[in-house]
């Protein structure tokens, strides 16, 4: 029997819009207050060092989907570079983050979307999000890349009005805070409390490592996916810093006073720009920000199904979950696996109060122990294995990375941390019992 096989129809800027897309242009606006707040309004450094901090972990998955270019991504990255088991916990591990992700983005555009009209229930808005997205998956990565360019497009668009508009503004008025501030922060600068902010600024970039998940699907050479990975990376950092940098210039209020009443964090990146701006630019920005998530889950569940696919070809999982779709080139029973496990969860978590809250903070920790895996994995495969060439770069790199995603790590609540050990002891079981049956 052939092994079953993806078809190759992404261009390197379709690669860019799936990556863009899951990151997506706006993603400080939620955390925005959070971070002004606890940083005493150096938000802008922040972001320029989370970049930094996560320009890491791109280097490795550039490296690593260089020499494996494969769908199982960090799977199949440490599976090579550190072994079989390694390679099973890794999978599994990023299968936590990769399997609530899109449950997370539906759920977000869900409660976005109710808030603009009360009268729809959130988990309706949710089921409808989904619906689409899931066709335009089932279609093929060409389709929902088209589409997925057009819904980037707009979110670009909307971001370059709110840019614009603040220069104008900025220019004709003067900013309501010192012009460095938002990289120098208000009053005495400390960095340990910038640092420490790190660890929430990071989450904003999780899913630009989901295009590894389509290096099969790649029409470049194996090289292609890690350049779209790193101007991802790059791209969104810039975006960040930029928008950051403004709403902090425009921000009225103190950060003491924000810090003081956390009830209001949330919503400070659109309260600036209706006061400061124009209510109407508040009201295109919410209405971004709750269709955006929705296309980041489109691009969360295909490169879920990626990961089973990948998983169940090498026997990690159920055979089945590796059937390629004749017609469209998808991995059909692996989406509509994934599309199904996405629908309960997110839908459950809608009708709960704190269901985003424990969906965010479970994803995250997935994702950074799935990166300490790739960051060994890049060492395992280039310095003990010596499969290719060692620099310098894959000693260095890989350990800083480790240390930044480990350090986030420890930052993480209890509640993500516990619930991040028990799922790494769940894969150890079914790890243990599937060499029990003989499958290593």
């Amino acid at each position: 029997m052939a092994t079953p096989a993806l078809r190759r129809t992404l261009t390197l800027r379709d690669l860019i819009v799936y990556g863009l897309l899951f990151i997506g242009p706006l993603a400080p606006v939620g955390v925005f207050g959070v971070l002004d707040a606890r940083t005493n309004g150096a938000v802008a450094l922040v972001y320029a060092l989370a970049t930094l901090a996560m320009a890491f972990t791109a280097w490795s998955y550039a490296e690593m989907s260089g020499v494996v270019p494969h769908a199982g991504s960090v799977f199949a990255y440490a599976t090579s570079g550190i072994g079989r088991p390694a390679g099973f916990l890794a999978g599994w591990l990023a299968m936590l983050d990769y399997l609530l992700i899109p449950s997370v983005a539906y759920l977000f555009s869900g409660i976005a979307l109710h808030a603009l009209v009360p009268a729809v229930p959130a988990w309706i808005f949710t089921v409808g999000a989904f619906v689409v997205t899931t066709a335009l998956n089932l279609a093929g990565v060409a389709v929902a890349a088209r589409v997925g360019l057009v819904v980037l497009l707009a979110e670009i668009a909307v971001l370059a009005l709110f840019v614009a508009i603040a220069l104008l503004v900025l220019t004709a008025h003067g900013p309501a805070r010192p012009w460095m501030s938002p990289f120098i922060g208000l009053g005495a600068f400390d960095l340990s409390i910038v640092i420490g902010a790190i660890s929430v600024a990071v989450m904003s970039y999780l899913g630009f490592d989901a295009i590894a998940s389509f290096a099969e699907e790649s029409t470049g050479s194996s090289r292609q996916v890690g350049r779209a990975i790193l101007f991802c990376l790059a791209v969104a950092g810039a975006l960040f810093v930029l928008q950051t940098w403004l709403a902090s210039l425009l921000s009225p209020m103190d950060p003491a006073e924000l810090a003081a009443h956390p009830e209001r964090q949330g919503t400070v990146f659109y309260d600036v720009t209706r006061t400061a701006l124009a209510p109407w630019l508040a009201t295109l920005l919410s209405v971004t920000k709750a269709v955006g998530p929705a296309f980041s889950a489109m691009t969360a569940q295909a490169a879920a199904a990626r990961l089973l696919f990948g998983m169940a070809r090498e026997g990690r999982l159920p055979r089945v979950l590796a059937r390629v779709d004749a017609r469209h080139g998808v991995p059909r029973t692996a989406l509509i696996t994934t599309a199904a496990l996405t629908l309960v969860v997110s839908v459950w978590a809608a009708r709960r109060a704190d269901g985003l809250d424990l969906l965010v903070s479970i994803v995250d920790v997935g994702a950074l122990a799935a990166f300490t895996l790739l960051h060994a994995s890049v060492i395992g495969h280039f310095v003990v294995q010596k499969k290719d060439t060692a620099r310098p770069m894959h000693y260095l790199v890989p350990a800083l990375g480790t240390l930044v995603t480990l350090w986030v790590i420890a930052e993480a609540s209890t509640l993500a941390q516990a619930a991040g050990a028990a799922w790494t002891l769940a894969g150890i079981g079914v790890f243990a019992m599937q060499r029990r049956r003989g499958r290593d």
